[in-house]
Parts: structure tokens; sequence; C-alpha cells
């Protein structure tokens, strides 16, 4: 990895961070500039900042340029479990532990590379790096992702996905009981400025974003936590993590957003179980379109994977709440 660093001079007083740094010669473009901000690869005196951070004269500048990633994606040998297939769609249940495409430190075992060695992409693709990925799941969500085996049919679902056309559930074990069956969370959702992994839900973000959760099941007597369905009217990165966690509910096992440890009270057998999940408790259950080919209307759902039934059973135990 490379390492530089700059100081601005005065001359550049309110330049814009992205522009600043394209301007010097070990930056020559001003996209590969962007990508470094959004990465987490720039700070201004030790803070990060966003590209459009206004630069003040003296201001110590560190850039970290990682090496450059393979541009092709490999095929690997990886099993899918397969819910359906015709010749415009391939619709997956999605494991754990397996992003949806390549990333910067998450480029093997992908679902993109495991669908290239099963099928053949065909064609001119929007994006080659993710040939028929038209939505995506976080690395360690499980359930449904539809993918698209054309371009034709990749552009016909971008555009239902656009219109907020695809019905979206969820299902997640979150820590703690909500005090309402029904809530409605409308919060816009922006990257963190100080911690590029972690998404914000703040009123001062230009991004909207809306999720509809219902509890479906209060776990164990001591309520410590709760199986809730989720429904994302939107479609921001993290959206039903941030805002279960805006609700002072996050998802059990995420690490990220608060949902590591159980609450105070929690029974010996169920803070076990919770303190213990590996990943975010949270699941795609179901997901409904229009069919790219015929406009029908079809559903696809993914039973519940067996470590969340399992976290589900130890939490509903006759617990001991101390």
């Amino acid at each position: 990895m490379q390492v530089f660093q700059c100081e601005v001079p005065a001359e550049c007083e309110g330049d814009r961070l992205d522009r600043f740094l394209a301007s010097r010669s070990f930056l020559p473009t001003r996209s590969r500039t962007a990508a470094l901000v959004r990465g987490g690869h720039v700070r201004v005196d030790g803070v990060l900042r966003k590209a459009s951070f206004k630069v003040y004269p003296g201001a110590r500048i560190d850039i970290q340029i990682p090496p450059e990633e393979p541009s092709e994606v490999e095929a690997e040998a990886i099993p899918l479990s397969v819910l359906h297939e015709d010749e415009a769609l391939i619709v997956i249940n999605k494991p754990p532990q397996m992003a949806s495409h390549p990333a910067p430190g998450s480029r093997r075992g992908t679902l993109v590379a495991a669908l290239l060695y099963r099928w053949q992409f065909e064609g001119s693709w929007p994006d080659p790096q993710r040939p028929g990925i038209v939505h995506r799941l976080d690395k360690d969500t499980t359930g449904v992702i539809a993918v698209a085996k054309t371009p034709q049919a990749l552009h016909a679902l971008a555009r239902q996905f656009a219109a907020r056309q695809v019905e979206k559930r969820y299902l997640a074990v979150a820590l703690g009981t909500p005090r309402t069956t029904r809530m409605e969370v409308d919060l816009p959702i922006g990257r963190d400025p100080f911690d590029r992994k972690r998404m914000q839900a703040r009123l001062d973000q230009q991004r909207p974003a809306s999720t509809r959760f219902e509890v479906l099941r209060v776990l164990g007597s001591c309520g410590g936590a709760t199986l809730i369905q989720a429904e994302p009217l939107t479609g921001r990165t993290h959206q039903i993590r941030v805002h279960l966690a805006s609700l002072g509910h996050p998802i059990v096992g995420d690490q990220l957003y608060g949902g590591g440890h159980a609450r105070p009270g929690t029974g010996g057998v169920a803070r076990q179980a919770i303190e213990a999940f590996p990943r975010q408790a949270l699941h795609a259950s179901r997901l409904s379109f229009r069919h790219p080919l015929d406009g029908r209307q079809v559903e696809f759902e993914a039973p519940m994977p067996s470590d969340m039934a399992d976290l589900i059973a130890a939490i509903g135990r006759p617990p001991d709440c101390g």
C-alpha cells in the first residue's frame, strides 16, 4: 500500500477535497480520488472527510492508496441453493458469509463467482463485475436474492426497484421488546463521516428511507429479544439494521450497530445464545415483483436459516431472568 502526505497551501483554501487531491500528481483522476475518499483512505488532520469537504490552509492530508484489485471475476465452484430458474431469472437463497458481488476485501467467495461457475452470462452488462446483480444483500444477511440472466431482464427488474414496485419482507431477531406491535420509521440514511463502514439515520441526510416493522413474537418471558418482520419501502445501505438500531432495538449479532450484547436481565441461556451469535440475525424471507418476460406477479420465499431458528429456540426456552 502506498502512503502519501501533503499540506494544503494557502492558495487552495476552500477547494473541494476531491478536486484538491486530483490536482496532486499521485492521484491523476477525480474518480479515483472520490473512490479513495468513499473507502475511508483519506484523512484531513486525522479525521475522515467527505469528497465535498472544503480544505483549509495548513491542513495535513494523509492518503493511503491500496493496490488495485483484479478487474476480472473468477468463477468458483461454490454450491448454491436455487429457489427458481427460468430463461430470464435465477432466484437464490443466499447463505451467510457470502458477498453479493466483488468488493474491496471480498474478492472471492461471492455470489457472482458462484453464478459464473454454474451459468454462462452472455451479452453486454452495465457492470461486468456484477453481471445480473440488480439488488444485493449484506454479506451476513441470508435469504432471497433475484439475479437476471440477460441484460434485458436486468433493466426490467432495475426499473421496478427504482420505482419501488418490488415487495420485500425480512425477518429479524432484535434486542429487547418494542412498546408497540407495528411501527414505521421514516429517517434519512447517509454514511457516517467518521466511520465509512457505518451508516447513520439523521434528519439532515438527503436520501430518504422508510421501513415498516411488525412484531411477530416476543421471545422468552424476560423480553430479551423479539422476532420482527421488516418491510423496507426504500433500498438504502444497511437500512433495516440502522432503523431498528434507531428504535433502540438493534439486531442480535449486529456488532456494527450495537447488537452484540444482551440486555441487562436477560437469562443465562438466552444471553449466551445472543452474545455467541456470529452475524446479524437478519433474513430476506420473501421477494415479490413482476416477471421481466411477461409481467405476471411472482413471489419467492426462503425458509428461515437453521442458525436463526436455533437462536429463536434458545431465547424462547424457559428463562432464568436473573
